[in-house]
């Protein structure tokens, strides 16, 4: 059977094995991910209603601004937001020059 043999470069290199590994997403991540979801659900109920009683008559309600233009705009928005949200990736702070010469 075939041991595998650390060594320091191998440590260095799969920081997963020694339990340092960085967080997937931070807390920007997921206040952006749940602002996302909040304006998916805001665009799915702006859709609800247009329900008519007799299934003979025509409603023109379901061809209201509010359905046809507000809600996709607001959905497309959430998804974008989303998308942003998972791929977004902040930097690491940058030290001042000042205190690596000291």
């Amino acid at each position: 059977m075939a041991t595998v043999i650390t060594t320091k470069k191998n440590e260095k290199q799969n920081p997963a094995k020694q339990g340092k590994r960085p967080p997937l997403f931070r807390k920007i991540n997921y206040i952006l991910m749940i602002a996302g979801a909040i304006i998916l659900i805001i665009g799915y109920f702006c859709l609800k209603g247009g329900a008519v009683a007799d299934p003979n008559t025509f409603d023109g309600e379901i061809f209201s601004a509010r359905r046809t233009v507000v809600s996709p705009i607001l959905m497309f928005a959430g998804l974008v937001i989303e998308i942003v949200a998972i791929m977004w990736h902040p930097r690491a702070p940058k030290e001042n020059k000042d205190q690596e010469e000291a």
